[in-house]
């Protein structure tokens, strides 16, 4: 029995895919729940898995292309049995030999057939490479397969070949006339590698966020102190209570929070020609993956605890770096913190994260001088950044709400802990 293998339906915010990873080829057999491909959206990569166990007869989408939610991109045989190829039966029908575990020196023993990823097969019918010469390249892909890099590397030695042999050149007048090419002209690489859908879309947004909102920043500088020293004194029985470390950003987040219910129009949205004031507070947290910048969302954070907020941040990061975030987890959102001081930013000017109206970036904590009391002192400072949507924040209310959260920050034993 024939089935049709379909893109999932993906969430409303989503409306299209990338094929990007086939791991089966056409004849392969497949075990149910078996990951067929990889699917690149915008916010996450989806597996999908095999509907049933069969033969993939068919395969109707190639990497690269563009799919829509229900489409079909393939077809598997139920009714195949799992059965090896007619060159594992030869191999394993030959009699046995004697038990040298590799062929006598100058005998002329091809390599296994091995096959071909798709955009290999792309550049051997590009180039008119005959089948003797792909039985020539060994594969380095998963399972032994050519891949694209493999069939490159084979043309490049291939004319490199051709040209040694058209020159006629001894290996000294190579090695002088190549010697003087690099001294004339040094090489100049260049690598052009197409945006994953993930970056175009992060593109896009920022853009988008760019030309329709009125950014302003406004900053601040905190003494951090009072939180290194809550975090000095309670770290390990924290740890020890809630399995989970106690971080910075478990505090900036309260600390957001505290302000955002001071000023609401921080945590509001527009949708056309109206202000959308949220009563909740879902609260995004950017986040470097590799495959670009994601911003979780850690939902109703003003009902969570330190030790609730450390634990979602925690399992939000790993998830990212694993790439195994979900579409909800990326959509939404009221309001959002990014942290350049991880990687030693001391100040920046975070872009909103559109249809926010605000974003709060934060920077590295560094020991500087300041003055407190008409005296020079030395304190652990952090610089704030609040951009914000000039649309419906004035400066005063932006001002005010970055203050709110230094203050918050500077006497935690105050707002920070109320609940």
């Amino acid at each position: 029995m024939l089935i049709e293998v379909k893109v999932p339906v993906f969430s409303e915010s989503v409306t299209e895919g990338t094929l990007i990873n086939w791991h089966k080829q056409s004849g392969e057999y497949v075990e149910r729940g078996e990951n067929l491909i990889d699917i690149e959206t915008d916010k996450v990569v989806l597996e999908l898995p095999a509907p049933q166990h069969g033969v993939l007869t068919e395969i109707i989408k190639s990497d690269g292309t563009v799919v829509t939610s229900g489409e079909i991109i393939a077809r598997i045989d139920t009714s195949a049995q799992n059965t090896k190829t007619a060159e594992q039966k030869h191999t394993q029908a030959e009699p046995a030999k004697d038990n040298r575990p590799d062929e006598a020196p100058g005998t002329d023993s091809a390599h296994p057939h091995q096959p071909l990823m798709p955009a290999a097969k792309k550049i051997v019918a590009e180039n008119n490479l005959a089948s003797g010469e792909t039985a020539a390249i060994r594969g380095t892909g998963r399972g032994g397969r050519i891949t694209k890099g493999d069939v490159l590397n084979y043309i490049k030695n291939k004319k490199n070949s051709t040209t040694t042999n058209i020159n006629q050149q001894s290996d000294s007048q190579i090695d002088q006339a190549v010697s003087t090419a690099h001294a004339e002209k040094p090489e100049r690489l260049e690598k052009r590698v197409p945006m994953t859908r993930l970056r175009m879309r992060i593109a896009e947004r920022m853009v988008q966020s760019q030309s329709t909102a009125a950014i302003l920043t406004t900053f601040n500088e905190v003494n951090m102190q009072a939180v290194l020293d809550l975090r000095a004194r309670y770290k390990d029985s924290f740890e020890k209570e809630h399995s989970i470390k106690l971080g910075f950003t478990s505090f900036f987040v309260k600390a957001a929070i505290a302000a955002l219910k001071k000023f609401p129009i921080i945590n509001a949205s527009v949708d056309g020609n109206d202000i959308i004031y949220h009563e909740y507070y879902d609260i995004g947290i950017a986040v470097a993956s590799p495959r670009g910048l994601v911003v979780p969302v850690i939902r109703d954070a003003d009902k969570l605890t330190f030790a609730g907020i450390e634990k979602q941040i925690a399992d939000l990061a790993k998830r990212a770096q694993d790439g195994k975030l979900t579409i909800e987890e990326l959509t939404g959102g009221t309001f959002s913190i990014t942290n350049g001081g991880v990687f030693g930013s001391m100040l920046s000017t975070p872009i909103i994260n559109p249809p926010q109206s605000a974003i709060l970036g934060i920077h590295a904590t560094k020991q500087r001088p300041v003055v407190e009391n008409g005296q020079i002192v030395i304190r652990p400072i952090n610089y704030l950044a609040l951009s914000y949507d000039h649309r419906i924040i004035d400066g005063r209310e932006a001002v005010l709400s970055l203050v709110a959260m230094k203050e918050a920050l500077e006497y935690p034993a105050s707002p920070l802990f109320d609940d």
